[in-house]
């Protein structure tokens, strides 16, 4: 396999996007907004960089205004709120660890209050953690895995309800390891696949309130998870593997999302669109 990216790695969780060399792409500079959103008011976690950044510029071009929840990545995340700005939103920014039910709750309640309302949700942020033997995943890794993935779109999703109209959207982020597996991240592998089936469950029980939900399933995206979590070598050959022969970018993630959100999907719900670099997965 050939180098993709120079060998490079960070000792913490979450990564911060403005060590990375290169940088994501997100800007998406061809990418000409039309007001799809015009008005929309949308939550967005992990919005602060990677994939979720990407996606809180492009619902401000297309006319969004946007609340984002982060961890505590203070400089990531006015970065992201300074870009948001620049396409002419408003942006507001909420520290604080979804893992936990009240801080989810409290979370909801805050940003619909800053924006006026929510139109979209966008459950994304995530955490993942190698480990190559099953007896080195403790119980403590595989709860807090599953509190920050999955737990907290059950929380945050449920305590929106009550905002949300006819014609909302709610975009969760899975993974292609959802549907193929990944032997050194079985926590982080089982919560995606949880979260697809979430995303199945729950849009047929909200379909008869004309809330539609989907899922994003990425492949192999240059963001800070990647440097976070796997060695220089390692990081060095990411998304080598795909038919495309190289890792994706946020930019080209995010239209997937303004898509599901907009109208232009009024008539899809359910479903997972995958934006992978060419793997045929989920039959």
């Amino acid at each position: 396999m050939t180098n993709t990216l120079p060998p490079q790695h960070q000792d913490r969780q979450p990564g911060l996007q403005r060590e990375m060399d290169p940088p994501p792409a997100e800007l998406a500079e061809w990418y000409v907004g039309s007001g799809k959103l015009e008005g929309k008011r949308a939550l967005i976690t992990g919005g602060d960089s990677g994939i979720g950044r990407a996606v809180a510029i492009l619902f401000a071009r297309e006319g969004a205004d946007v609340a984002i929840a982060y961890l505590d990545e203070e400089q990531d995340a006015h970065d992201a709120k300074r870009l948001v700005e620049n396409e002419g939103r408003s942006c507001h920014l909420f520290a604080g660890d979804i893992g936990d039910v009240e801080y989810c709750e409290r979370l909801v309640s805050e940003a619909a209050a800053k924006l006026g309302g929510l139109d979209i949700i966008v459950n994304n942020a995530a955490e993942q953690h190698v480990d190559t033997d099953l007896e080195d995943l403790t119980p403590e890794q595989l709860e807090r895995t599953f509190k920050t993935n999955l737990f907290s779109m059950f929380h945050i999703s449920r305590a929106a309800l009550e905002h949300l109209d006819e014609g909302a959207s709610i975009i969760n982020t899975t993974s292609v390891v959802s549907f193929k597996g990944k032997p050194v991240l079985v926590d982080y592998a089982s919560t995606k696949g949880a979260i697809t089936s979430f995303t199945r469950s729950l849009a047929a029980q909200l379909a008869d309130r004309k809330i539609r939900v989907n899922g994003v399933a990425p492949g192999p995206i240059w963001t800070p998870l990647i440097p976070a979590s796997f060695s220089e070598e390692e990081v060095a050959e990411f998304g080598g593997d795909t038919p495309m022969g190289r890792p994706g970018q946020p930019e080209e993630v995010a239209p997937a999302y303004v898509f599901l959100a907009a109208r232009d999907s009024s008539y899809i719900t359910g479903q997972v669109i995958h934006v992978n670099g060419g793997e045929p997965v989920g039959g």
